[in-house]
């Protein structure tokens, strides 16, 4: 298995496993159909969700590392996944809009990393798993191209929804079951992470980039192939 990849799966796995427990502690306190994932960092104990978030952004930088360095992604497909770290280090790092306040730079900076990272990885995922782009079948890449696509059409069809809503005088948090919305998004696109990452693991850096060097057997068939060009055995 590629290193980075593995380390990304596991650190991003912790994050997930973090988050789940939040969410399952809190049920009677939070409606997740209504209520937003990132509710979870309001409070004394937000920096739990706060370091699980960043776990997760940690996780994802380095798959995208081991993507890159076995050169799967792309300038394009690197680009948008490390867009989705960067938005997931944004929302960790900043806290939403406590509206029992006001509004603030900080949650606006929040909500700002939550749109890069909902938009970039339905990208990044299309991008570096398009199946037209490698010969070789993987399930886990497919699995990932099609999970990109699922993401792409949450996003869309949220958008679609507030735009009806603002055409028709409705706040866009109120035309739709915000919390189950963007809990189903969520888990698509994380899902598709966690594909990219099960496909980076599986492959190999060959030989050549790990050491820098032709394999013994190549460095072989090359001299022989040298010395039968020239009539005889190397000296």
């Amino acid at each position: 298995m590629h290193r980075p990849a593995r380390w990304g799966l596991g650190v991003a796995g912790a994050g997930i496993a973090v988050i789940v427990v939040l969410e399952l502690t809190r049920l009677d306190e939070l409606n997740p159909i209504k209520r937003t994932i990132s509710e979870h960092g309001l409070g004394p104990d937000g920096w739990i969700f706060g370091m699980a978030v960043g776990l997760l952004a940690a996780g994802s930088a380095a798959i995208g590392v081991s993507l890159a360095r076995q050169r799967l992604a792309g300038v394009f497909g690197t680009i948008a996944l490390m867009g989705w770290s960067v938005g997931l280090f944004m929302t960790a790092w900043f806290e939403k809009h406590d509206w029992s306040v006001g509004p603030s730079t900080s949650g606006s900076i929040h909500r700002l990393g939550s749109f890069i990272a909902f938009l970039s990885l339905p990208l990044a995922a299309m991008i570096i798993a398009r199946p037209w782009r490698h010969r070789e079948r993987s399930r886990a890449r497919l699995l990932a191209f099609g999970l990109g696509i699922f993401s792409a059409l949450w996003v869309v069809g949220i958008a679609a929804v507030m735009f009806v809503g603002a055409r028709n005088g409705l706040p866009w948090w109120r035309v739709m079951p915000l919390g189950l919305a963007e809990r189903g998004m969520a888990v698509t696109e994380v899902a598709a992470l966690l594909a990219l990452g099960v496909w980076a693991a599986a492959k190999r850096l060959d030989t050549t980039e790990q050491t820098g060097r032709l394999p013994e057997k190549q460095v072989d068939a090359g001299a022989g192939g040298l010395a039968e060009r020239s009539g005889g055995p190397l000296t």
